[in-house]
């Protein structure tokens, strides 16, 4: 399933985008976007697709999506069903962030929590209920009230407890590589993951390209990027055979080879290890999510205002949206 392409637009003299929608059920919408998103959501419940990330979500849940990383949310009911599932979302620039943090030391954590973000970060429950505490602050209509109160909150994101969820290969998009922002060796290791993930790929090749030993390489992965080599390689490989089930009607047995494994045995164990799921499911996933849209009313399935090609000022009043 291609993703579709989201231009976000930040508005007039505003450095970040709020955006507060409200709605009877959150639809399938797989899209990216080149802007980080923090996205909160409230008082629905349903599953949270991020790359290749498929999990159970509900009340309060606070989600950091890296640009160009496919996303979507999708509810299946609401916790209570007499008011609008809401979800309050944060756009905003990578390098407008870095730039915030290279001219103000106050503004450190920012490169933090982008670093932290790379693959995407679901928060714990309490960094939910603290972006719920500012909600006033963060859909004022005084745009320099927005700014400084999203900061607040990323920043104090930094350090907050997060999982994280896609695989490295979940990025569809060439930009999405090695950032530049590593160091040039680990740089050349990624490179070459990413190029032979599906073939054999032996500790000393990567060395040699890093020009390290396996000890000071292994070493420098874990503390720059946060995990083992092999468990890296192994997370770019389901994250391409992720891909490969959503996008593809391939077998699973190809999608196997494709993605480096080398039997299907070793395929489904892993597969199952990392996503809790078979791989036969996984695409049922998204396969059923997207058909189950396609039945719901045409008021519902409407996307965010950066989605849409037309909009109306009706529109933006439903929607509540402030820029």
């Amino acid at each position: 399933m291609k993703p579709a392409y989201e231009h976000v637009e930040f508005g007039k003299d505003c450095s970040l985008r709020v955006y507060h929608r409200r709605l009877p059920r959150i639809p399938f919408e797989w899209h990216h976007h080149p802007e980080y998103e923090l996205t909160l959501t409230m008082n629905s419940h349903g599953k949270r697709y991020i790359g290749d990330s498929v999990n159970e979500y509900e009340a309060e849940d606070l989600v950091l999506v890296p640009p160009d990383l496919p996303h979507t949310w999708a509810s299946n009911r609401s916790i209570d069903p007499s008011s609008p599932q809401v979800a309050i979302v944060i756009w905003f620039d990578g390098d407008w962030a870095r730039r915030m943090a290279d001219c103000c030391p106050e503004y450190e954590p920012l490169r933090k929590l982008l670093r932290r973000a790379a693959c995407g970060l679901a928060f714990e429950p309490p960094a939910g209920e603290s972006m719920r505490e500012r909600l006033t602050q963060l859909l004022s209509n005084e745009a320099r009230e927005r700014l400084s109160a999203a900061l607040d909150m990323l920043c104090m994101l930094a350090d907050a407890p997060g999982q994280p969820l896609a695989s490295p290969s979940a990025f569809n998009h060439p930009a999405t590589g090695p950032s530049g922002h590593e160091p040039e060796r680990i740089n050349r290791v990624l490179s070459m993951i990413d190029a032979r993930f599906a073939e054999p790929l032996r500790l000393s090749e990567l060395c040699a390209a890093a020009s390290l030993s396996e000890r000071t390489l292994t070493r420098y992965f874990v503390q720059h990027i946060g995990e083992s080599v092999g468990r890296y390689i192994a997370r770019v490989r389901i994250g391409h055979a992720c891909r490969m089930l959503s996008d593809t009607a391939l077998p699973v047995a190809v999608i196997a080879t494709r993605s480096g494994f080398a039997n299907i045995a070793n395929f489904n164990r892993q597969f199952r290890a990392a996503k809790q799921t078979t791989p036969a499911e996984y695409r049922r996933l998204f396969t059923s999510a997207g058909a189950a849209d396609q039945e719901v009313d045409a008021r519902l399935k409407e996307r965010s205002p950066s989605l849409q090609r037309h909009r109306t000022l009706a529109g933006q009043r439903d929607n509540g949206e402030t820029g």
